[in-house]
């Protein structure tokens, strides 16, 4: 689609953002509201399939349903000219696969946070029984503020269709693709947990588990192969960790978590000391009644029958049959290994002796001198002096004394050792111990001007409790923060702290009452009222009486926004009643915008909110001249850039009309002798 093209004459497209398997997206404005989206087009050999558009309509339309601060969320569902499209948020960012290139290593509690966000938003989608079937970084977007948000929910049920006979669609999914999809089986809920847990694996080793030259290579080795272990990559990661990546990527649906809600809970804990001994996931043992090869060795071994039985009597007679000259032989032979038998024997059993003496002597000196072994005391909680009584208790020394906040373990005590509690040492090891600072303290942003739905997310991720206030503006877009309520930069403790956000909602709509006969003062009262601005025109009129409104524009009944401008039209009475002439002229006045910063200077334990530069002034014009008078004011309005405004004038003819021009309060510009030359 061409940059500058007008969707249903209301979404103008910018440029290009990226082409998929299924579909290509674009960066559109809307122009009714003003706004940046994305708009994603199906792509022009799938619009001819009946099926997949049916099913893509019908599941666009179910993800409009998915409300959630981490769903990129959908806007409007549509059809031009036979392309289906969507309209979504814009993300401004970049996807979770670049991400983790640019990042990685990533730290542990930051892959822990974006991944609390993921399954957040998977959550709510199975809780509307919606199976997102494609999950993979490419389709998990990351802002500047790391804010996770979840795309392509409709249109990944559509993909379910020609997955198997795209090779490069498929190519772009298998890294993650569960092995029941792999199968050609149906996908349910726990598909996506093992893309989850392979979404995981990759933000902690940097890499897919499995590679291959291709897709079905790939995908022999997800219902095949174990997955790799990531300590194996990297010995750091707690085993609590990896056993949720173990966990969410069972080979078996039944071994995996049975919802998104159990592997968040496994998840959030996965960090924490009191899992530092935590063994190995192993899954239940299922065969599946598969065959099984034994070895030789697991078979019973039995004497093999003679072919041939021999009677008892012919067992006797054998045994009496004998050669004389044999017997006489064995005879000789059985005397001479008699007499030479006895003293081989001995020196047998005097080198015997030695080897056990000598043995037994290796035995005792290692006992003797073996270095003596002792486990590491747990004192978690425990204050240093008295971790430091159990260490020297268990024969280990104390080494180096690390500070370290914990949000869980009280300020002055231990918060972990190293090596762990347990860990069996030689006595005289040296072990270090962590000691609480306390919890970790957060320095606050000035998050005026920022989206309320992302700070909000971040912030409660990191423990805050987010409030919102919500009001009216003519001049802070919706969504957006106008105050919080503690200062940026205080340092500040999340779980002990409330904010609240005063949240703009935009402007509101005024249905515009008759004014018509008004007086000025009237017809000013009813805009302030109502947060309108008023413009003032003048004409003769025989049947309105002087100083009364004529007519207006916009007329009655119409719908305009906080802060819209009125155009009024005053009557100046009967011309044939006037007996002067008069100069009617206009002077245009340039008002400049100030965006200096008029940041508050209290110090960091002041609990007022902290202002930034100004987004907007507030400018009120007075005006005189033979309809005006400078007590009054002529014109209110809220300007966010330079802006130039014309001023008419109607004075007596040789007299002189006069302008004042205040900004934010202060008076930038008057003239108090404006003529018609």
């Amino acid at each position: 689609m061409r940059t500058g093209y007008t969707l249903n004459g209301r979404y103008r497209i910018i440029r290009s953002l990226g082409e998929g398997g299924m579909a290509n997206v674009y960066l559109a404005h809307d122009l009714i509201l003003d706004r940046d989206v994305s708009v994603k087009l199906l792509r022009l050999d799938l619009r001819d399939d009946p099926a997949t558009v049916r099913r893509f309509q019908r599941e666009a339309l179910a993800a409009t349903e998915l409300v959630n601060d981490n769903i990129v969320q959908v806007y409007d569902v549509g059809e031009e000219n036979g392309m289906q499209y969507l309209v979504m948020e814009y993300v401004e960012g970049t996807d979770l696969k670049a991400f983790i290139k640019k990042h990685f290593p990533i730290p542990y509690q930051e892959v822990i946070q974006i991944m609390m966000q993921i399954l957040n938003a998977v959550k709510t989608a199975h809780e509307h029984n919606i199976i997102h079937r494609d999950l993979k970084p490419q389709n998990i977007l990351i802002d500047e503020h790391q804010v996770a948000k979840i795309t392509d929910f409709g249109i990944a049920v559509a993909m379910s269709e020609h997955s198997l006979t795209q090779t490069n669609t498929v190519l772009g999914s298998v890294h993650y693709l569960s092995p029941e999809q792999a199968r050609g089986g149906m996908a349910t809920k726990q598909s996506d947990i093992y893309s989850l847990g392979i979404i995981l694996y990759e933000m902690l080793t940097g890499t897919v588990p499995f590679e291959g030259e291709t897709a079905v290579s790939i995908a022999l080795k997800h219902f095949q192969s174990e997955i790799p272990s990531v300590r194996d990559i990297d010995p750091r990661i707690p085993q609590a960790l990896e056993n949720v990546v173990l966990k969410a990527t069972s080979k078996r649906p039944a071994d995996r978590y049975t919802d998104v809600a159990s592997m968040a809970e496994d998840l959030k804990t996965s960090l924490s000391p009191k899992r530092a001994g935590e063994l190995r996931f192993t899954p239940a043992e299922n065969d599946d009644g598969e065959t099984k090869v034994l070895p030789v060795s697991a078979l019973s071994t039995s004497p093999v029958p003679h072919a041939i039985a021999k009677t008892p009597g012919e067992k006797a007679a054998a045994a009496t049959k004998t050669d004389p000259e044999t017997t006489d032989q064995a005879a000789t032979g059985k005397k001479k290994r008699k007499k030479y038998r006895h003293p081989r024997r001995r020196k047998f059993l005097i080198a015997g002796g030695i080897i056990l003496l000598l043995i037994l002597g290796i035995f005792i000196g290692m006992a003797l001198f073996r270095p003596q072994m002792t486990n590491v005391p747990n004192v978690v909680g425990d204050e240093e002096t008295v971790a430091r009584r159990a260490m020297a208790t268990a024969k280990l020394k104390v080494g180096t004394v690390h500070k370290t906040a914990s949000n869980k373990v009280k300020v002055h005590r231990v918060v972990r050792t190293e090596p762990r509690s347990g860990t069996q040492l030689k006595q005289e090891t040296v072990v270090d111990l962590w000691i609480s600072t306390g919890p970790k303290r957060y320095k606050l942003a000035n998050y005026q001007g920022d989206s309320y739905a992302s700070t909000a997310a971040k912030l409660e991720a990191l423990g805050f409790s987010v409030h919102r206030e919500s009001v009216h503006s003519t001049s802070v877009p919706a969504g957006k923060i106008m105050q919080q309520s503690v200062a940026a930069g205080r340092q500040v403790i999340p779980a002990k702290t409330d904010l609240t956000f005063t949240v703009s909602t935009g402007s509101e709509t005024v249905t515009l009452a008759d004014l018509s006969n008004k007086t000025k003062s009237q017809a000013q009262s009813y805009a302030t009222s109502h947060n309108l601005n008023l413009a003032f025109q003048y004409a003769y009129s025989s049947d309105v009486t002087k100083g009364h409104v004529i007519r207006q524009s916009p007329g009655e009944g119409a719908v305009v926004q906080e802060g819209d401008e009125i155009t009024l039209t005053m009557s100046r009475g009967d011309q044939s009643e006037s007996s002067s002439s008069v100069d009617e002229f206009s002077v245009n006045v340039k008002i400049p915008f100030d965006s200096g910063s008029t940041a508050d200077d209290s110090d960091d334990d002041s609990e007022s909110s902290a202002s930034s530069s100004s987004d907007s002034n507030l400018v009120q014009i007075y005006l005189r001249d033979q309809d005006h008078e400078l007590s009054s004011i002529y014109k209110q309005m809220t300007i966010t850039a330079d802006t130039t405004v014309t001023l008419p004038f109607t004075v007596a003819a040789g007299k002189s009309g006069a302008y004042k021009v205040v900004r934010d309060g202060h008076v930038i510009a008057s003239d108090n002798h404006v003529t018609k030359n």
